[in-house]
Protein backbone atom coordinates (compact mmCIF):
# COMPACT_ATOMS: atom_id res chain seq x y z
CA UNK A 1 0.00 0.00 0.00
CA UNK A 2 1.59 3.54 -1.16
CA UNK A 3 1.35 6.27 0.94
CA UNK A 4 -1.20 8.11 -0.67
CA UNK A 5 -3.70 5.39 -0.60
CA UNK A 6 -3.72 5.18 3.40
CA UNK A 7 -5.23 8.97 3.89
CA UNK A 8 -7.46 8.26 0.93
CA UNK A 9 -8.51 5.59 2.17
CA UNK A 10 -9.23 6.83 6.37
CA UNK A 11 -10.96 9.92 4.10
CA UNK A 12 -13.54 7.62 2.75
CA UNK A 13 -13.91 5.72 5.70
CA UNK A 14 -14.77 9.14 7.62
CA UNK A 15 -17.29 10.04 4.06
CA UNK A 16 -19.00 6.65 4.79
CA UNK A 17 -19.52 7.13 8.72
CA UNK A 18 -20.38 10.37 7.98
CA UNK A 19 -23.24 9.33 5.27
CA UNK A 20 -24.35 6.82 7.69
CA UNK A 21 -24.76 9.28 10.46
CA UNK A 22 -26.65 11.50 8.02
CA UNK A 23 -29.10 8.84 7.12
CA UNK A 24 -29.39 8.05 10.94
CA UNK A 25 -30.28 11.44 11.24
CA UNK A 26 -33.08 11.20 8.76
CA UNK A 27 -34.59 8.17 10.20
CA UNK A 28 -34.08 9.69 14.05
CA UNK A 29 -36.42 13.02 11.93
CA UNK A 30 -38.63 11.13 10.46
CA UNK A 31 -39.27 8.97 14.05
CA UNK A 32 -39.97 11.91 16.09
CA UNK A 33 -42.50 13.76 13.15
CA UNK A 34 -44.09 10.07 13.16
CA UNK A 35 -44.39 10.70 17.25
CA UNK A 36 -45.51 14.29 17.15
CA UNK A 37 -48.44 13.38 14.87
CA UNK A 38 -49.40 10.46 17.48
CA UNK A 39 -49.30 13.04 19.95
CA UNK A 40 -51.63 15.64 17.94
CA UNK A 41 -53.67 12.87 17.34
CA UNK A 42 -54.04 11.78 20.85
CA UNK A 43 -54.37 15.28 22.77
CA UNK A 44 -57.57 15.65 19.96
CA UNK A 45 -59.14 12.91 21.21
CA UNK A 46 -58.69 12.76 24.75
CA UNK A 47 -59.43 16.79 24.93
CA UNK A 48 -62.41 15.79 22.14
CA UNK A 49 -63.88 12.82 23.89
CA UNK A 50 -64.68 10.55 27.22
CA UNK A 51 -60.91 8.98 27.86
CA UNK A 52 -62.43 5.49 28.00
CA UNK A 53 -64.41 6.19 24.49
CA UNK A 54 -60.23 6.09 22.87
CA UNK A 55 -58.17 3.44 22.03
CA UNK A 56 -54.88 2.70 20.78
CA UNK A 57 -56.57 1.73 17.41
CA UNK A 58 -58.53 5.06 17.43
CA UNK A 59 -55.41 7.08 18.13
CA UNK A 60 -53.29 5.23 15.28
CA UNK A 61 -56.69 6.03 12.86
CA UNK A 62 -56.29 9.45 14.05
CA UNK A 63 -53.02 9.87 13.04
CA UNK A 64 -52.86 8.15 9.87
CA UNK A 65 -50.28 5.38 11.40
CA UNK A 66 -50.75 1.62 11.99
CA UNK A 67 -51.55 0.35 15.19
CA UNK A 68 -48.19 -0.87 15.96
CA UNK A 69 -46.31 2.01 15.37
CA UNK A 70 -48.31 3.43 18.41
CA UNK A 71 -47.47 0.92 20.56
CA UNK A 72 -43.71 0.90 19.32
CA UNK A 73 -43.72 4.62 20.47
CA UNK A 74 -45.94 4.98 23.67
CA UNK A 75 -46.27 0.93 24.77
CA UNK A 76 -49.57 1.75 26.06
CA UNK A 77 -52.71 4.04 26.31
CA UNK A 78 -52.26 5.21 30.16
CA UNK A 79 -48.04 6.24 28.85
CA UNK A 80 -49.55 7.93 25.60
CA UNK A 81 -52.04 9.65 27.81
CA UNK A 82 -49.00 11.11 30.39
CA UNK A 83 -47.30 12.28 27.36
CA UNK A 84 -49.96 14.41 26.26
CA UNK A 85 -50.36 15.58 29.43
CA UNK A 86 -46.42 16.84 29.48
CA UNK A 87 -46.76 18.33 25.99
CA UNK A 88 -49.96 19.85 26.86
CA UNK A 89 -48.60 21.01 30.89
CA UNK A 90 -45.34 22.49 28.49
CA UNK A 91 -47.50 24.56 26.59
CA UNK A 92 -49.62 25.61 29.05
CA UNK A 93 -46.66 26.32 31.63
CA UNK A 94 -44.78 28.62 29.11
CA UNK A 95 -48.63 30.57 28.58
CA UNK A 96 -48.96 30.92 32.77
CA UNK A 97 -45.34 31.81 33.57
CA UNK A 98 -46.03 35.30 31.08
CA UNK A 99 -48.56 36.43 33.97
CA UNK A 100 -46.93 38.66 36.07
CA UNK A 101 -47.01 38.87 39.93
CA UNK A 102 -49.97 40.69 40.78
CA UNK A 103 -51.47 40.68 37.45
CA UNK A 104 -55.22 39.60 38.28
CA UNK A 105 -57.12 41.02 34.53
CA UNK A 106 -54.19 38.77 32.44
CA UNK A 107 -53.85 36.50 34.32
CA UNK A 108 -57.96 35.65 34.48
CA UNK A 109 -57.87 36.51 30.69
CA UNK A 110 -55.35 33.34 30.07
CA UNK A 111 -56.96 31.07 32.07
CA UNK A 112 -60.01 31.47 30.15
CA UNK A 113 -58.14 31.40 26.82
CA UNK A 114 -56.37 28.17 28.85
CA UNK A 115 -60.29 26.51 29.55
CA UNK A 116 -61.74 27.54 26.43
CA UNK A 117 -58.39 25.22 24.61
CA UNK A 118 -58.33 22.23 26.83
CA UNK A 119 -61.36 22.60 29.89
CA UNK A 120 -63.84 20.64 28.18
CA UNK A 121 -61.22 17.54 28.27
CA UNK A 122 -60.27 17.97 31.84
CA UNK A 123 -63.76 18.15 33.34
CA UNK A 124 -64.40 15.15 31.58
CA UNK A 125 -60.99 13.46 33.25
CA UNK A 126 -62.18 14.79 36.48
CA UNK A 127 -65.68 13.35 36.14
CA UNK A 128 -63.87 9.72 35.80
CA UNK A 129 -61.09 10.06 38.00
CA UNK A 130 -62.36 7.40 40.82
CA UNK A 131 -63.21 4.90 37.46
CA UNK A 132 -59.63 5.62 35.85
CA UNK A 133 -56.20 5.27 37.95
CA UNK A 134 -54.35 6.58 35.49
CA UNK A 135 -56.28 10.35 35.71
CA UNK A 136 -55.69 10.64 39.22
CA UNK A 137 -51.72 11.42 39.02
CA UNK A 138 -52.45 13.58 36.21
CA UNK A 139 -54.80 15.52 37.85
CA UNK A 140 -53.31 15.48 40.98
CA UNK A 141 -50.09 17.30 38.90
CA UNK A 142 -52.46 19.82 37.11
CA UNK A 143 -54.60 20.95 41.02
CA UNK A 144 -50.64 21.26 42.15
CA UNK A 145 -49.68 23.23 39.17
CA UNK A 146 -52.37 25.20 39.28
CA UNK A 147 -51.89 25.91 43.33
CA UNK A 148 -48.25 27.40 42.40
CA UNK A 149 -49.82 29.86 40.30
CA UNK A 150 -51.89 30.82 42.26
CA UNK A 151 -49.51 31.63 44.77
CA UNK A 152 -46.84 33.07 42.55
CA UNK A 153 -49.65 35.67 40.94
CA UNK A 154 -51.30 36.54 44.27
CA UNK A 155 -48.64 36.12 46.41
CA UNK A 156 -49.77 39.48 48.24
CA UNK A 157 -52.55 38.88 48.72
CA UNK A 158 -51.35 35.80 50.52
CA UNK A 159 -48.41 37.24 51.72
CA UNK A 160 -50.54 39.89 54.29
CA UNK A 161 -52.02 36.49 56.31
CA UNK A 162 -50.60 33.83 57.91
CA UNK A 163 -51.76 29.82 58.87
CA UNK A 164 -55.47 28.84 58.65
CA UNK A 165 -56.27 32.46 56.94
CA UNK A 166 -53.37 32.21 54.14
CA UNK A 167 -54.86 28.87 53.69
CA UNK A 168 -58.07 30.15 53.39
CA UNK A 169 -56.94 32.70 51.07
CA UNK A 170 -55.16 30.23 48.57
CA UNK A 171 -58.44 27.61 48.54
CA UNK A 172 -60.37 31.15 47.71
CA UNK A 173 -58.41 32.00 45.03
CA UNK A 174 -57.84 28.91 43.66
CA UNK A 175 -61.53 27.94 43.79
CA UNK A 176 -62.37 31.72 41.92
CA UNK A 177 -59.92 30.23 38.88
CA UNK A 178 -60.39 26.80 38.56
CA UNK A 179 -61.41 24.72 35.36
CA UNK A 180 -64.36 23.95 37.54
CA UNK A 181 -65.53 27.50 37.98
CA UNK A 182 -65.08 28.07 33.96
CA UNK A 183 -67.29 25.06 33.69
CA UNK A 184 -70.46 26.80 35.70
CA UNK A 185 -69.83 29.64 34.14
CA UNK A 186 -69.49 28.55 30.40
CA UNK A 187 -71.41 25.19 29.99
CA UNK A 188 -74.18 25.57 32.65
CA UNK A 189 -75.03 29.38 33.05
CA UNK A 190 -73.88 29.43 29.00
CA UNK A 191 -72.26 32.95 29.60
CA UNK A 192 -70.42 33.49 26.39
CA UNK A 193 -66.60 33.84 26.42
CA UNK A 194 -66.02 37.71 27.16
CA UNK A 195 -68.86 37.55 29.67
CA UNK A 196 -67.47 34.36 31.52
CA UNK A 197 -64.14 36.24 31.63
CA UNK A 198 -65.77 38.71 33.25
CA UNK A 199 -67.70 37.09 35.97
CA UNK A 200 -64.21 35.37 36.62
CA UNK A 201 -62.13 38.60 36.80
CA UNK A 202 -65.01 40.31 39.12
CA UNK A 203 -64.67 37.52 41.62
CA UNK A 204 -61.09 37.73 42.01
CA UNK A 205 -60.87 41.22 42.28
CA UNK A 206 -63.34 41.37 45.14
CA UNK A 207 -61.93 38.59 46.76
CA UNK A 208 -58.49 40.37 46.30
CA UNK A 209 -60.44 44.14 47.55
CA UNK A 210 -61.23 41.96 50.78
CA UNK A 211 -58.20 40.83 51.47
CA UNK A 212 -57.18 44.16 51.17
CA UNK A 213 -54.22 43.84 48.55
CA UNK A 214 -56.87 45.24 45.25
CA UNK A 215 -54.04 45.91 42.73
Amino acid sequence: MGLVSVPEFWCNDVLMNAATGYRLGKRAVTRERTRRRILEAAERLYLGRWYDDVSLRSVAAEAGVALQTVVNHFGSKGALLVAVAESVGERIDRRRDEVGPGDAAAGVAMLVDEYEEVGDGIVRMIALEGRVEELSPLLAHGRAVHRRWVERVFADALSAARGAERERRAVMLIAATDVLTWKILRREQRLGRAAAEEAMRESVLALLDRFGSRP
